[in-house]
């Protein structure tokens, strides 16, 4: 009992302090926790959102956001051909109907995005469930720092559906991950400002 109220505690002050880090050096900072409290390593990795990544589809060369949500083993699903990344034989893939809906969604979303942020990259990913199904919805935008500022926004928002005869309940999750620097006109550290949140 002791054993499992320490982990508890030991938990509960790890996830106290990544909220407290700057996202932007989020994963550096997982991976310092996971030396210092290795017994951790499944739960941390499980409530710790990461900064999502950017692959490239190698059939339609469109751009993909990678993470657990579309990942089966060590390979990544791409929502634009619904193919595996490196070649997965029997990967998990929606539905025939979910996979009409994930399509459609996506683009949706690629519009929305360039419309809202200016670019950046989107995916949209769904799976069955028992009787309903669920849904990622990613949106991350990069400045890179040309214009006297730099910044990231990922925007992680999950969904769950139940749908009952013509009527459907849902159950919306996000989290969204951002950071700015923008620095004076003078240019130097001390008229830097640092924004920073998850």
């Amino acid at each position: 009992m002791a054993d499992y109220e320490e982990n508890e505690q030991q938990m509960d002050c790890a996830l106290d302090l990544m909220r407290r880090l700057p996202p932007q050096s989020v994963e550096e900072n997982l991976v310092t926790l996971l030396e210092v409290l290795p017994e951790l390593t499944e739960d941390l990795l499980a409530a710790v959102d990461q900064p999502l990544k950017v692959r490239q589809d190698a059939h339609s060369g469109k751009e993909y956001l990678v993470c657990d949500y579309n990942r089966d083993g060590d390979s990544y699903r791409s929502p634009w051909t619904n193919t595996y990344d490196p070649p997965l034989a029997d990967g998990n893939v929606p539905s025939e109907r979910l996979r009409k809906l994930e399509a459609s969604a996506n683009d949706a979303f690629s519009t929305y995005k360039d419309l809202y942020y200016e670019g950046g990259v989107s995916s949209v990913y769904l799976w069955d469930m028992d009787e309903s199904f669920a849904g990622v919805v990613l949106i991350k935008k990069v400045n890179d720092g040309t214009v006297r500022s730099k910044g990231s926004w990922d925007s992680i928002h999950v969904v769950e559906v139940l749908e009952t005869g013509r009527q459907a309940r849902y159950k919306l999750t996000s989290t969204v991950m951002l950071y700015t620097v923008a620095s004076g006109a003078r240019g130097d550290r001390q008229s830097e400002i640092n924004l920073s949140g998850s």
